[in-house]
């Protein structure tokens, strides 16, 4: 049970950024005694796979908070966020010190499913209110907002592994933040359409 939350958590992560999770769970295997992965996927530590995954990371960080370009990013990562959070889920539920579900070991492919599925809702969310944050806020929002689910995603993570029972509370608050923002996007539109209405129909002199 433990395992397939700090998988959950982890796979949510990234739906919010695809490299935050990975690079985490990468150092903390290489340099700590936290996770140890199962052979199937030490390749993960690796320095090769630590450094691919840090160039992709800045990427990311960068045109995530740049608007328009972030929409694009989003429909790229569509294939990306969603594969990395099967590849954590499956990565960690059968990893040793955290709690090592050895049917979950023996069956990797049910944590690659559950992690996509996961990943993918939140990804969906994700790409489904930035462009409208984008139009509500002229774009003003689009760094702000970006920056704010980079912490979601390295807490999340951190979260995850280290205290993986609060990980359904953590999921829950980030559904809420999700729907908050879309509500608050869609009053951000519909007070600029009616300003904008009025404007149209009483033109000043």
């Amino acid at each position: 049970m433990i395992a397939a939350l700090t998988g959950m958590g982890l796979s949510a992560a990234a739906g919010l950024n695809a490299y935050i999770p990975f690079m985490i769970v990468a150092l903390l295997a290489r340099f700590t005694d936290v996770i140890t992965l199962p052979s199937g996927f030490q390749w993960i530590e690796s320095p090769w796979a630590i450094g691919v995954g840090a160039i992709l990371l800045l990427t990311e960080l960068v045109l995530d908070k740049i608007p328009a370009i972030d929409t694009v990013n989003d429909a790229i990562q569509t294939f990306i966020r969603p594969s990395m959070g099967g590849l954590i889920f499956a990565a960690t539920t059968a990893a040793e010190d955290l709690d090592r579900s050895t049917w979950m070991g023996d069956n990797p492919w049910v944590g690659v499913v559950l992690g996509i599925a996961v990943s993918g809702l939140v990804h969906s969310g994700k790409m489904a209110a930035r462009p409208a944050i984008n139009a509500g806020s002229l774009g003003l929002g689009a760094p702000v907002v970006s920056t704010a689910e980079d912490g979601a995603s390295i807490g999340l993570s951190l979260v995850a592994l280290f205290i993986p029972v609060l990980v359904v509370v953590a999921l829950l608050a980030l559904a809420w933040f999700l729907v908050w923002m879309w509500l608050k996007v869609r009053s951000w539109k519909k007070r600029r359409l009616d300003r904008n209405g009025r404007d149209t129909a009483y033109p000043r002199a």
